[in-house]
């Protein structure tokens, strides 16, 4: 178990805010890789989604190496790829090809999830049942990556003098079962899948073989974070946020419908809300000390070795400013 102090990871989803450009939700997250580089953070993780307007960073491994020419040390990874949308060859070129780019600063987190909805998945050219050999997919993917291919005559190139670590990614138990069976580091999305978090890393940690990545296992948590140096502007900026999500979320189809804030509240205290509210039920708010002391007792609670944080505020400038006083308040403790 990590100590003192806790590693800290950051996941960003390169948000499109309302009246926003896709390239300036690019350069917000040069902005944030930046201020998690300065204030300590371990690593920064994007998310492969599709045909989300509001999510800039679909084309995951081409905005990993974007980020990593304007960041200097800090490691740089998926989180994750959903490698049923892809064939383990392409996915291991273009990951071998950023390790060889950026060595020593490249991680590969994936899921099994389509990221996307089922015609989103139709149109990915995605076989329905492509879930299915996720394991066999992981393993083909690890050869290529290592070098010890498992398909006759067939090497990824490039391949990086080091090996790309990889990360099983899940929200729930079948993720920690693979992860464990495969002696690999095991991420759980309880930043908005919290419902299995506790069960899966004890499955995790008690059916875990070593492997030649990893001799112990290493369990990555995740939790949402707004961080202001007053606690009512860190509520306040959850409040915009957490309306700005559930938004997007319900408007989906619904063109040209635009609800008011008090709609919204409505909503959330309905009973479908309520289960919509408690996708985020690992939210840290208030001071840097606030944040930092319930990120403390979450790992603690959930068996994790490392916490990984996306932090939602609106405004860049409050985003950039909530990562920069998480991580001051850990390297200070």
């Amino acid at each position: 178990m990590a100590t003192d102090p806790l590693p800290l990871a950051l996941l960003d989803l390169a948000p499109i805010t309302a009246g926003q450009a896709p390239r300036e939700s690019f350069e917000a997250s040069v902005a944030v890789a930046r201020a998690a580089e300065r204030s300590g953070y371990r690593r920064v993780w994007y998310a492969e989604h599709h045909n989300m307007a509001s999510i800039a960073s679909s084309a995951t491994s081409v905005l990993i190496g974007y980020i990593a020419a304007h960041t200097d040390t800090i490691r740089l990874g998926a989180g994750g790829i959903m490698l049923p949308n892809h064939s383990p060859l392409v996915i291991a070129e273009q990951f071998g090809t950023l390790a060889t780019l950026f060595p020593g600063r490249i991680d590969l987190g994936l899921g099994r999830a389509p990221g996307s909805d089922q015609n989103t998945m139709l149109a990915l050219r995605r076989d329905p049942t492509a879930a299915d050999t996720f394991p066999q997919d992981v393993l083909e993917l690890q050869g290529y990556l290592s070098g010890r291919t498992r398909v006759p005559g067939v090497q990824a190139v490039p391949r990086a003098p080091e090996i790309v670590p990889l990360y099983i990614l899940g929200s729930s138990l079948f993720g920690a079962q693979l992860a464990a069976r495969l002696g690999l580091p095991y991420a759980f999305a309880s930043h908005f899948a919290p419902t299995h978090l506790h069960r899966a890393v004890e499955i995790y940690r008690e059916t875990f073989q070593p492997s030649d990545q990893l001799a112990e296992p290493y369990v990555i948590a995740g939790a949402n974070v707004f961080a202001a140096e007053d606690h009512d502007d860190a509520v306040g900026q959850m409040t915009v946020a957490y309306r700005a999500r559930t938004r997007a979320m319900i408007s989906r189809g619904a063109v040209g419908r635009n609800f008011t804030d008090a709609e919204i509240d409505a909503f959330l205290a309905s009973p479908n809300g309520r289960q919509l509210a408690q996708m985020t039920r690992y939210t840290a708010v208030g001071t840097p000390d606030e944040v930092r002391d319930y990120l403390t007792d979450f790992a603690a609670s959930a068996g994790a070795d490392e916490v990984i944080v996306a932090h939602y505020a609106t405004e860049i400038a409050d985003r950039v400013r909530s990562v920069e006083l998480t991580g001051e308040a850990f390297l200070k403790a």
